[in-house]
């Protein structure tokens, strides 16, 4: 059997996949944020699964994220070239907002009394300059151990060219600090740009501790309930990597659980041969979306973490899913700031103590009430009925928003839905329409435990083809996680105009990072022969600053000519023009090395006629504008394909409820999909 556990703000989930038979079984328990390890081993119990019988298990977590933003991670210093003390202070000069007054830079992971520099030189060429002074790592060791320093990230000039000095730093502080997590900037990253490459260095030594301790906390406890089988963990990049590299580089699972959900939504996509996609996942605490083209997800190498409209956030270096998450879920409170402005989010009630329906001692307003109120949800039905939620407790905590709003608890509700979907359509516009995609392109696949609630309004609004509920929809990013491949990604900087190159050379490059993916794969025991290859470059017109990625098909029919016409082509996809007098340069050379083991199969399931027992009853749904109506409700499981029906409606699952709203049509798809038609728009609309 294949196990992905997923923790989410709110819950943590569970999907079987059984090799054998090909079925599939689900579990959901309550996230436990004081030992999240505990979550997870509460749903394999509450799945009845034994562990004996499970070869591999992959994992989907937030802890690195959290311990970011909540700026909890380990006393860290930083050891660099001397001069370069305060790249990390400096940043880059551009801002987001030009005329911002009030603009303030990222405030360092770091503090610059424990940022310390060392005397060496290697050139771009990774020629050395001036040899390495072991005397000066002195005074760093003596400071850590007085500072009691926890990790030490090390970030030299031009390493990414020539590790020598790094390594050598490393070997020294590791010798003399054992208890100390050291992070070399080209074991993560070999690429360069000063300020991004200390960033992610220092992100990673931030946080490589608590990674390591709950990664051998969660094996420690697997192990002990019978696991023998391997161990994965979700990547940002939307692939997975084994515990044992995810201890030393966790700056790689930066958004290890939201990308499985996107990678989902690329699997439905194909399924149902619609190659472009809108990803919107809506969870407890937060909702993301992304944006899927021709069947890929996009995938940024220039992240920036918290990056908004006027902060220009933290630099990654790594390769991560292109994805908007904003502070909008089932768990959002809803209040009033200190202008009295109505929000709703990004504070979440969360786990403990959840909504105040949960009855587990919440009394702050959320969507989840609002929901409830509005009759969306059933509150005998929650969980498939293993939690029944308290109405009244609900009423008394949406009290606070009416008395506020001068309004009926009622209408409150309502507000508080039309504010938190008003925000989410803000974020899936974020990345569709401001980055030039047309909605009408695309259709939306909506998951997460409120994802359906939410998705036929999103779409309607948004103006997509239509609106796809997935199968298991409230787990939908753990099964997403066996959806994909073990993934290595390598890249280096080598600075050459293609004038320059001969393709013979690029290949020898390309190669010689083939050969470094093989070997990672070897150590983890897959052969090469089982591994899939995607060879990239990032180019640039000389006189630019960024650069444009583009894809190698390595078949022996590539030119220097052929690969300078496919940088043009995708140079004036992306800008609209080209220039082609002017002299091409390469910067980095890419690489990712893929291994594909058995996925799960959505099978097609067999058509049936109507039985009438369908529809369960029906109950009164405020839908606003629209006055309250009486709705009828199904259970999802009894809808066969071919079975439809007009709004307004709602499908039931234990894990999810699905809204159709008046004018819209849903019918279900051979894959057991719900498949939601939105209402024509009037004219002039």
């Amino acid at each position: 059997m294949r196990l992905a556990a997923d923790i989410g703000g709110t819950f943590t989930d569970l999907v079987v996949f059984d090799e054998v038979s090909g079925d599939i079984d689900v579990a959901k328990a309550l996230t436990t944020p004081r030992a999240f390890a505990d979550g997870v081993m509460d749903t394999i119990a509450v799945g009845e699964v034994s562990l004996a019988d499970v070869g591999y298990v992959v994992h989907g977590t937030t802890i690195v994220i959290n311990a970011i933003t909540e700026r909890k991670g380990v006393r860290t210093a930083l050891v660099t070239t001397a001069g370069f003390r305060d790249v990390l202070e400096i940043g880059r000069g551009n801002r987001p907002d030009l005329y911002n007054m009030r603009f303030e830079k990222p405030r360092p992971f770091v503090p610059r009394r424990w940022r310390f520099e060392v005397r060496e030189r290697i050139d771009r060429d990774g020629q050395v300059l001036r040899p390495l002074r072991p005397e000066d790592l002195d005074a760093v060791v003596a400071r850590c151990r007085r500072d009691e320093i926890q990790a030490i990230a090390i970030c030299l000039l031009h390493a990414y060219a020539n590790p020598a000095h790094e390594d050598a730093c490393a070997a020294y502080l590791q010798r003399h600090l054992p208890d100390v997590a050291i992070s070399a900037s080209h074991d993560i990253t070999r690429e360069w740009r000063e300020y991004e490459r200390s960033s992610t260095t220092v992100l990673n030594a931030y946080v490589q501790p608590i990674a390591d301790t709950y990664l051998g906390q969660l094996e420690a406890a697997l192990g002990q309930g019978g696991l023998r089988g391997e161990l994965h963990v979700m990547q940002s990049n939307g692939g997975t990597t084994p515990f044992s590299a995810a201890r030393h580089q966790p700056i790689y699972l930066i958004e290890s659980g939201p990308v499985a959900g996107v990678m989902g939504a690329a699997m439905v996509g194909q399924l149902i041969e619609q190659p472009n996609v809108i990803s919107m996942d809506i969870g407890g605490t937060t909702a993301k979306c992304s944006l899927i083209e021709d069947g890929h997800p996009k995938v940024s190498t220039e992240y920036k973490l918290f990056k908004t409209r006027l902060f220009p956030g933290y630099p990654i270096q790594v390769p991560v899913v292109d994805i908007v998450e904003i502070g909008a879920g089932g768990g959002s409170i809803a209040r009033f700031d200190d202008g009295g402005a109505f929000k709703v989010g990004p504070a979440s009630a969360g786990a403990d103590p959840g909504p105040a329906s949960y009855g587990r001692g919440g009394t702050e307003p959320t969507v989840t009430d609002a929901k409830l109120l509005a009759g969306v949800i059933n509150p005998d039905y929650f969980l498939g009925g293993r939690l029944r939620l308290d109405v009244e407790a609900a009423r008394r905590a949406m009290q606070k928003v009416a008395d506020r709003l001068q309004t009926t608890v009622d209408d409150a509700a309502v507000a508080v839905i039309r504010l938190v979907d008003a925000n989410m359509i803000n974020a899936l516009k974020l990345v569709s329409v401001q980055r030039g995609y047309d909605p009408r392109d695309f259709i939306l696949v909506a998951s997460g435990g409120g994802g359906a609630m939410h998705a036929a309004a999103l779409g309607q609004e948004l103006g997509v083809r239509e609106v796809v509920v997935p199968n298991y929809p409230g787990y939908f990013s753990a099964l997403g996680m066996l959806m994909t491949e073990q993934r290595v990604d390598l890249v280096r900087t080598q600075l050459n105009r293609t004038s320059e190159l001969s393709i013979d050379a690029v290949v020898r490059t390309l190669t010689a990072l083939r050969e470094e993916v093989e070997a990672q794969f070897r150590h983890d025991g897959v052969a090469p022969s089982h591994l899939l290859f995607r060879y990239g470059l990032d180019a640039r017109y000389h006189g630019q600053d960024h650069t444009v990625s583009i894809a190698l098909d390595l078949n022996g029919t590539t030119t220097m000519t052929s690969l300078e016409q496919l940088f043009h082509t995708a140079h004036k996809k992306l800008y609209t023009f080209e220039l082609a007098q002017t002299p091409i340069e390469v910067v980095n050379y890419r690489l990712t090395g893929l291994y594909a083991s058995r996925r799960p199969e959505i099978r097609r399931l067999q058509a049936k006629h109507a039985s009438g027992s369908e529809r369960k009853g029906s109950r009164p749904v405020n839908f606003g504008d629209a006055g309250v109506l009486a709705v009828p409700v199904y259970e999802r499981e009894a809808l066969a394909p071919g079975f439809h029906c007009s709004g307004p409606a709602i499908v039931e699952e234990p894990s999810s409820t699905t809204l159709i709203y008046p004018g819209q049509r849903m019918e279900v798809d051979p894959y057991g999909q719900l498949r939601i038609h939105m209402r024509a728009q009037a004219a002039g609309a």
